[in-house]
């Protein structure tokens, strides 16, 4: 390694932690316009204090999504991030941000402010131990709507990344620092069922009961899993009828599908959307479909060597990789077959419950392992 990065990003953690506990100040539910246009204001201001240059700003259909391009050259790296949230407005109120004994707490720390000012402290340390040049084709995007599936988002995460050599996603890491090589896919659905209303005192063989249907379909469902490949289709919300008095005209269930392969996510895919009834007169209709293709583990391969070598290099802990169920934007990444590691950003645990945390003692070590990553992965 040319520079002391680790070294570095110790003597700058005072520094780090400060805008770190800014952006956690601030709420930024996904869910809250107004809230989350504010959060992109301060990473912007904490970018632009860190990098020396403001980002542009993509307001998409309500999202608000900020975009470095450092250099002038083509696209080789894209550090990629959100800073949307899942905690409603008012949880700082019983959740106030905290730091006790090396531990930071506070609703988004974990998932994932920490890791958004620890990629934009990165790049800054590359800049100023060998260059601006150094940066040249490294992209930085954060967006605003990755908890709820990153609609707004999601064409501009598939341009950027686009020729890259690399993809590095900011998420929490996985137990014990471990780096996220591979996710499920998923996909989600919604399979509606139309009857026929009727009076269910005075005439309920009149009607068509939607809710007796739907109770035939959730096992049908159910049955599209493979756990023995690790494929889960699960039906999880769903509603019945309007009136107690009533033969239900309508009922609806979600379906939370996971799978491994891109092969089983669609294989369920065919099959869920294949549903027809089983009652006479009922209609079922089905409609989604996939949200984000799995983050197969070769796609992370190399670039998982290369993050252990640097970490060797530095002097700093071990790092291993580890398979996870849930999804990120790198599986919108690995899905259009561009190398992708993820969990580089913080280290802790109870992301989306109300202990989330991160151990601060791995804040200087994982900002310096980013800033490694991007020197060997631009040469």
């Amino acid at each position: 390694m040319t520079s002391p990065y680790l070294a570095a990003a110790q003597r700058r953690f005072d520094e780090l932690l400060a805008e770190v506990l800014r952006l956690v100040d601030h709420e930024s539910p996904s869910h809250e316009p107004a809230a989350v246009a504010r959060s992109a204001e301060l990473v912007a201001e904490v970018g632009t204090r860190l990098l020396g240059r403001a980002p542009a700003t993509l307001n998409r259909e309500g999202g608000h999504h900020l975009l470095w391009r450092l250099g002038s050259g083509p696209r080789r790296v894209l550090l990629l991030g959100h800073h949307d949230t899942v905690w409603p407005l008012g949880t700082l109120e019983r959740l106030p941000t905290s730091v006790t004994d090396g531990v930071l707490r506070g609703p988004g720390c974990l998932d994932m402010k920490t890791g958004v000012v620890q990629a934009l402290m990165a790049c800054g340390l590359v800049g100023v131990a060998l260059g601006p040049q150094a940066l040249d084709g490294v992209t930085i995007l954060v967006t605003s709507d990755e908890e709820t599936g990153s609609a707004t988002s999601r064409a501009v995460i598939e341009a950027e990344a686009q020729g890259c050599a690399a993809v590095l996603v900011l998420e929490a890491a996985g137990p014990g620092g471990a780096l996220k090589t591979a996710r499920k896919g998923v996909s989600l659905y919604r399979v509606e069922v139309t009857g026929l209303a009727a009076h269910a005192g005075l005439e309920p063989e009149k009607g068509v009961n939607a809710g007796v249907e739907l109770a035939r379909q959730i096992p049908r469902i159910a049955a599209l899993s493979d756990h023995a490949l690790g494929t889960t289709v699960t039906p999880t919300s769903g509603s019945i009828g309007t009136a107690t008095n009533t033969v239900p005209a309508h009922a609806r269930v979600a379906v939370d599908v996971r799978a491994v392969t891109a092969v089983e996510q669609q294989r369920v895919h065919r099959e869920i959307r294949a549903l027809g009834p089983r009652t006479p007169g009922a209609r079922v209709t089905v409609t989604g479909g996939i949200n984000r293709p799995p983050m197969e583990e070769a796609t992370s391969r190399e670039l998982l060597a290369t993050a252990q070598r640097v970490a060797r290099e530095l002097g700093a802990r071990p790092v291993a990789g580890v398979a996870v169920g849930g999804a990120s934007d790198g599986n919108i990444t690995a899905g259009l077959g561009i190398p992708t590691l993820d969990g580089l950003g913080a280290v802790g645990d109870g992301a989306h419950a109300d202990h989330e945390h991160v151990d601060l003692s791995y804040v200087a070590e994982r900002t310096a392992l980013l800033a490694g990553l991007i020197e060997n992965l631009t040469g």
